[in-house]
């Protein structure tokens, strides 16, 4: 089966505006050419995919499948467009990765600074998801490097540690439990939070070991990043667990007072995941290098202090 382009754009563009008329002048077409385009279409597929009505045109159960492929197909074509142009102006690899919400905001923007410093001509695809799901893209070749945290199982993929962290909770600076060192999250578990979103990482984990003390985690907001999470602890809207790294390279740790946790669970490793390193591409292997790198040095800092 063959799809015109055109054709896909202007049924979706008559399906969206419930007018033949209206959808030909989107797709800068005569009306008469849109109707026969619209019914070449149809007789393409073998069924009718519009009806009219007294006021305008309607989708049939075949259209309204035609118009959600078509979207999906012109969609992946214009992606396709914009990931070709950079070739076009001497990119000469590209380079996909997989990260969790701890890596992407706290880590990877140094890290891939120092990376495409050194290599100018590389386009680099990063895209933030929860760790299983980076296992899945990795496993399946969707993406050829991962960066994942927690216990999640990684089935036959190459592993090796990226960066150390640990949680802390953070509280305002006029809170009671401000002069505290360190704390057991059992002690805090009933007070009202703020997180991240569902479906993070650390959200996640934070709700699991919540419902391990047998206590609903008290979520007052949930919100998108680590140094949001910060501002809203400042003005009192409730305690946060954070990564200690997050208070050190965000806008907003002076602003609040971090207490260690006592808890053996705190500290947070991320690690690194890839099919098979020697398999990589030239550039995808010079970027995971650099990444493990960055364990080597960690693991440096920690036996220097």
């Amino acid at each position: 089966m063959r799809y015109d382009l055109i054709d896909l754009k202007l049924f979706v563009a008559v399906a969206e505006a419930g007018s033949l008329s209206r959808g030909a002048r989107q797709c800068h077409l005569a009306t008469s050419s849109a109707s026969h385009r619209i019914a070449r279409l149809e007789a393409s597929v073998g069924t009718a995919l519009l009806e009219r009505k007294p006021h305008g045109m309607a989708l049939t159960a075949a259209g309204e499948v035609m118009r959600e492929g078509a979207r999906q197909a012109i969609a992946r074509l214009e992606q396709m467009h914009a990931d070709l142009l950079p070739y076009a102006s001497g990119v000469r690899a590209q380079v996909s990765i997989r990260a969790n919400t701890t890596a992407t905001n706290i880590f990877l923007p140094d890290d891939m600074a120092d990376y495409l410093r050194q290599h100018p001509q590389v386009r680099v695809t990063l895209k933030e998801a929860a760790s299983p799901d980076i296992v899945r893209a990795v496993a399946s070749g969707e993406a050829q490097i991962g960066v994942i945290g927690g216990e999640v199982s990684t089935g036959a993929l190459h592993v090796q540690p990226y960066r150390q962290d640990r949680l802390v909770l953070v509280v305002p600076p006029g809170d009671a439990l401000a002069r505290r060192a360190r704390i057991r999250f059992a002690e805090v578990v009933d007070a009202p939070f703020v997180t991240l979103h569902t479906g993070t990482g650390v959200h996640t984990f934070i709700m699991g070991k919540a419902a391990e003390l047998g206590r609903p985690l008290d979520v007052r907001i949930q919100v998108h990043s680590f140094d949001t999470v910060l501002g809203m602890v400042a003005a009192g809207v409730g305690y946060g667990l954070v990564l200690q790294s997050a208070l050190t390279r965000l806008a907003r740790p002076q602003q609040v007072v971090s207490l260690a946790l006592a808890d053996d669970w705190a500290p947070r490793a991320l690690r690194l995941c890839v099919r098979d390193p020697a398999r990589l591409s030239q550039h995808g292997r010079a970027l995971f290098d650099l990444l493990a790198s960055r364990a080597t040095a960690d693991a440096g800092q920690s036996t220097s202090r």
